[in-house]
């Protein structure tokens, strides 16, 4: 292994560890290296704290060798002054002459200028180190500034016989009727601690009720999005209960006080955001979401909205859950076509993730 890509693989295996309290920022990971030995590293811990390069550079006790160091960062080192100072300043600053970038920032703040900054003040530059993997790493960030929508992940779990609910009148009660074992929900919870957002339709919230929330992971509850065109799901069902920031897609209704008019504890935790349900509903809600920087989203159900997005073809990823039990009846699950990029084993469960190959 070239020693570039050895430090840069260190650099995207700590930015990981960020994933799921940086956003809006993205991932990242530094490592400093004097002499093919590492001096000091670090990543982003969440927006607002200290940048990775700040962290890497922060814990060099040997602060002499920085002159002859070289930094490695899996994302471009910003330039300008957001919630702290650019990092490209500090990199300067610290005597470091030689810098080794994975892949350059989309963020048009950015956008090359941190590596001009670098270059005008006579740092070596290398450019595009493992850029494939450091922007697979960054795919959300990515994709919400180069497409200008949130990544989309497709999630849901099917019986062994294609269904992913059961007949509507064999129900005898509003709660989830499990297909997977715990080991697979307990993954599904680690998701939701993951991305920013979690969308459902009415039906699903109506049948299941829902709380979309983290329980059985550690981690922050996902923004909540829901789909109720005319208001129907009941005020003491879980998506009104304040666990979580929640933005219901409606059409009827614009302040939260005609709805929740008795609930002014938690009346700060509901927006409403007003969309047109007789065009395309995924476009709307994508650009709603995009205007208020969510830049991952979960689609969980039901059958109907996720079958909405796959025929518009927004989506990312979908991670299929196959359960061992027959319903024989009931919902089908949505038809989509997509390559398969991994397949695991949770005890009797399969979890299957496939990607889209239009996006």
């Amino acid at each position: 292994m070239k020693i570039h890509e050895k430090y840069m693989l260190r650099c995207i295996q700590l930015a990981k560890n960020g994933l799921g309290t940086t956003y809006p920022n993205p991932l990242v990971g530094s490592v400093i290296v004097h002499n093919d030995r590492i001096i000091g590293e670090g990543w982003h811990y969440r927006a607002g704290l200290p940048h990775a390069e700040v962290n890497a550079i922060a814990s060099v006790s040997e602060v002499d060798l920085l002159k002859e160091a070289t930094i490695y960062v899996s994302l471009e080192p910003c330039s300008h002054f957001g919630k702290t100072p650019p990092c490209a300043d500090l990199i300067i600053e610290s005597g470091i002459k030689k810098v080794v970038v994975g892949s350059l920032d989309p963020n048009p703040k950015v956008a090359g200028r941190g590596i001009k900054r670098l270059m005008e003040a006579c740092c070596e530059v290398i450019v595009g180190v493992l850029d494939e993997a450091c922007a697979e790493l960054n795919k959300r960030f990515f994709t919400f500034y180069q497409k200008k929508r949130p990544y989309i992940f497709l999630k849901w779990a099917q019986t062994a016989d294609g269904f992913i609910a059961p007949k509507d009148e064999t129900r005898d009660e509003t709660k989830p009727v499990w297909i997977t074992n715990e080991f697979s929900r307990q993954l599904v919870h680690k998701m939701r601690a993951e991305e920013q957002a979690i969308l459902v339709g009415t039906n699903t919230v109506l049948q299941d009720n829902p709380s979309l929330t983290v329980r059985e992971w550690a981690g922050e509850n996902p923004t909540r999005l829901v789909i109720d065109k005319d208001f129907k799901i009941p005020e003491n069902f879980s998506v009104f209960d304040g666990s979580a920031k929640t933005i219901f897609f409606t059409e009827r209704v614009s302040s939260v006080s005609e709805i929740l008019p008795l609930r002014g504890d938690i009346e700060g935790c509901f927006q409403f955001e007003k969309i047109d349900f007789s065009i395309s509903l995924p476009q709307q809600i994508c650009a709603a979401i995009f205007r208020r920087d969510i830049q991952s989203v979960i689609i969980e159900g039901g059958a109907k909205t996720l079958q909405t997005f796959i025929d518009a073809n927004l989506w990312d990823e979908a991670y299929v859950f196959n359960g061992s039990i027959n319903f024989g009846a009931g919902i089908k699950a949505p038809i989509f076509k997509g390559f398969l990029i991994s397949e695991e084993k949770i005890k009797d469960d399969t979890m299957r993730i496939f990607k889209n190959p239009n996006t």
